[in-house]
């Protein structure tokens, strides 16, 4: 893996991503700040949503926009072959079956977005 799939850059992504969320606009129409929330789709809790709610659609949704799920690493066995898997192995598992609950290798990490969704 390379260029924009590098672990440096998807680290930048979510800080990015974090700052972005917790970003508030003046809004002058309705005399408040507005955040993400107040303006995001949230399927799964468009009542009440919080930041966690929102669909946004990001190749760290992958790892549930967890940095620690990110740099996880585990050993895994396959017959006499042993090694270790780790966010590439995840990525590409996800990739193919977006949605997985929990992948097949020893992470065993979900797939699902951390609103849920795919």
């Amino acid at each position: 893996f390379s260029g924009v799939l590098a672990e440096d850059v998807l680290r930048a992504l979510l800080e990015l991503q974090d700052r972005l969320a917790a970003t508030t606009a003046w809004a002058p129409g309705s005399g408040k700040n507005v955040t993400l929330q107040d303006v995001c789709y949230a399927p799964l809790n468009p009542a009440e949503p919080g930041v966690g709610d929102c669909a946004v659609s990001s190749v760290t949704q992958y790892f549930q926009n967890n940095g620690t799920r990110l740099a996880l690493t585990a050993t895994q066995e396959d017959g006499d072959v042993k090694g270790t898997v780790d966010w590439h192995d995840h990525l590409i598992y996800c990739v193919n079956s977006p949605l997985s609950f929990k992948d097949i290798t020893a992470l065993e990490l979900s797939c699902t977005a951390a609103y849920g969704g795919p």
